[in-house]
């Protein structure tokens, strides 16, 4: 067991829960859940598995020494006495970020600069040689935290956020996150048992990420690369074969996904970005207008969209708002209708109770991911008579 160590997976705020659930049902061990981050314990094989598997973490890091600091002195003796050998070589590359929460430290690039400092230093005195430094691909990425005085260095294991799955070649003017998206999905139950909608795709994110819920198909396969790969311990077959054991875990699916848009630009992007990530089998975009729509079918309809908001396009607010309301009341019997708005207000005018409100952030902006529940009444009234 001495092969385990302590990682901790940074999520969104209001994904706490599925990020914790995530990684029990991934064979996770000694699971805490946080503020906007889950701790666990794994080896290394777990750690690329949790890198491609989980959909509701930004980033998994890999703390290996935690101590007090007094002052930026402190900081610099204590990150100047770890062992770096052991995780770079001396003409290797790194760079540095650090999150200050903390009245005695206040700039975190200040103390990112002071850390990188003490591991150049480190190296020259003990090597005469220096890393380099590499913002953009370095062979080691390090994360210091600083809550008050208590100091936490890790290393950062997956590099870029993994948001970034690698499907998405374009984009529309305010794209939704990957991470967002998956996890929106998952709040709503989606479970892949009946058809999907998306009636304002956009650039096609949610369906993708839906489309991989269904069908188990791990999230972050597409990747040009996680910062684990340049370490010094990087072992290839390992990855390869958590890799296969991953997808030998996919499903089958068998009903629609289906998403609109009213753009044509947005159409193209979306069928751009589902074709490479593999999945247009399973979904089809359509050039359409929601508001002048109707459900197609008789069985159960989930529907998760990320309607535009102000900040967006130049439209009437309300009105935009009592249109979805009437067509989901008109159009769209049997169907569970849930979508994202950080505009509470517009929300007024959907003119339908919501069943379930849950609190979540779009990028900075405070949100609801509201539920409307659309039932069959007015077609059994019409059998009935």
């Amino acid at each position: 067991m001495e092969n385990n160590f302590k990682m901790v997976a940074k999520t969104l705020y209001g994904f706490e829960e599925l990020l914790e659930k995530e990684l029990r049902q991934m064979g996770a061990m000694d699971i805490k859940k946080g503020v906007r981050n889950v701790s666990f314990v794994g080896d290394k094989g777990f750690m690329y598995k949790a890198n491609l598997g989980l959909r509701t973490a930004i980033k998994i890091l890999k703390p290996i020494e935690s101590f007090w600091v007094k002052n930026e002195e402190d900081l610099y003796k204590k990150v100047y006495n770890i062992d770096w050998s052991q995780y770079l070589k001396p003409t290797g590359s790194l760079a540095v970020d650090a999150t200050v929460h903390s009245k005695l430290f206040t700039h975190s690039k200040y103390i990112a600069l002071k850390t990188k400092d003490a591991i150049v230093d480190k190296f020259r005195d003990t090597t005469k040689e220096r890393p380099n430094i590499d913002l953009r691909f370095p062979d080691l990425k390090i994360n210091v935290h600083i809550d008050r005085q208590q100091c936490t260095i890790s290393l950062d294991t997956s590099g870029e956020s993994l948001h970034k799955r690698g499907y998405k070649t374009a984009t529309n003017i305010a794209p939704i996150n990957e991470v967002l998206a998956a996890g929106m999905v998952m709040l709503s139950g989606w479970d892949g048992q009946c058809d999907f909608m998306d009636p304002m795709c956009g650039s096609g994110t949610i369906l993708a990420e839906a489309a991989m819920i269904a069908c188990n198909i791990p999230p972050n396969l597409m990747r040009k690369e996680f910062a684990f790969e340049r370490w010094q311990d990087w072992d290839v077959d390992l990855f390869e074969t958590i890799e296969e054991s991953l997808l030998k875990k996919t499903r089958d699916f068998h009903h629609k996904m289906i998403g609109y848009d009213k753009s044509p630009s947005a159409v193209a992007k979306a069928k751009a970005n589902i074709k490479n990530a593999h999945l247009d089998e399973f979904i089809t975009i359509q050039h359409e207008d929601f508001f002048k729509t109707q459900k197609a079918g008789e069985g159960k309809l989930h529907m998760l969209f990320n309607p535009p908001y102000g900040e967006r396009l130049n439209i009437d607010m309300e009105q935009f708002y009592a249109n979805i309301g009437d067509t989901l009341k008109q159009g769209y019997p049997g169907t569970d209708a849930w979508f994202i708005t950080s505009n509470l207000d517009a929300l007024k005018h959907v003119g339908l109770r919501p069943s379930r409100k849950i609190h979540l952030f779009n990028a900075k902006l405070e949100s609801r991911l509201v539920k409307y529940v659309m039932y069959e009444g007015s077609k059994k009234a019409k059998f009935n008579e």
